[in-house]
């Protein structure tokens, strides 16, 4: 295989190694969020294909829609699944059912243990054409906020890992000798 085919081939691979890397790190990021990592894949290539999102809650229940939105980036669904953990978490539910991470993201009823919240869903919000930082502050987040809080386990995990040892300390060096004053001339009779 000469050199440009082999190029070309590398170039061509390139997009899909980064596709399945993008898709399999929020499918990690959200596995907890959706409940299963089934639910996570679901919601991250329907997000993605604007297509439907099928959730599962054990074998009884299950929620299906379809996202607002049509397609999205993978940075545009990462926006949209941090702010509806958020949203939730304001709410007080860190384990959302499959109904709650629904309304979440469409918008619709949610029962909590203070009463019925109607939620406008962040998808259809983004859909409706307000920006990221529209829709945080619609629920009184900055983005930035939002999405420093949700990769401060990643930043530790990666402070923990990639910490280096002490360096030795340097040997002290020794002292210079003192150079010694130069002689005068003597100074020349004419």
């Amino acid at each position: 295989m000469s050199k440009k085919n082999w190029l070309i081939a590398l170039l061509l691979a390139w997009p899909l190694a980064a596709l399945a890397e993008n898709q399999s790190q929020l499918v990690e990021r959200y596995t907890a969020l959706a409940g299963s990592k089934e639910n996570a894949t679901s919601l991250v290539t329907g997000l993605r294909d604007g297509k439907d999102v099928t959730l599962k809650n054990g074998t009884i229940t299950t929620e299906t829609f379809t996202p607002p939105t049509g397609k999205m980036g993978y940075g545009n669904v990462d926006h949209a699944l941090a702010l509806a953990e958020a949203s939730l978490a304001k709410q007080g539910i860190t384990n959302p059912t499959a109904a709650q991470l629904e309304a979440a993201l469409v918008g619709g009823k949610l029962t909590t243990s203070s009463g019925t919240v109607m939620l406008d869903g962040v998808l259809k919000m983004r859909a409706d054409g307000m920006g990221w930082g529209q829709i945080a502050q619609q629920y009184g987040f900055k983005l930035g906020d939002v999405k420093r809080s949700d990769r401060a386990p990643e930043r530790m995990a990666q402070a923990e890992r990639g910490a280096r040892p002490d360096k030795p300390e340097r040997p002290n060096r020794p002292e210079k000798p003192e150079r010694p004053e130069k002689p005068e001339r003597p100074e020349k009779s004419r």
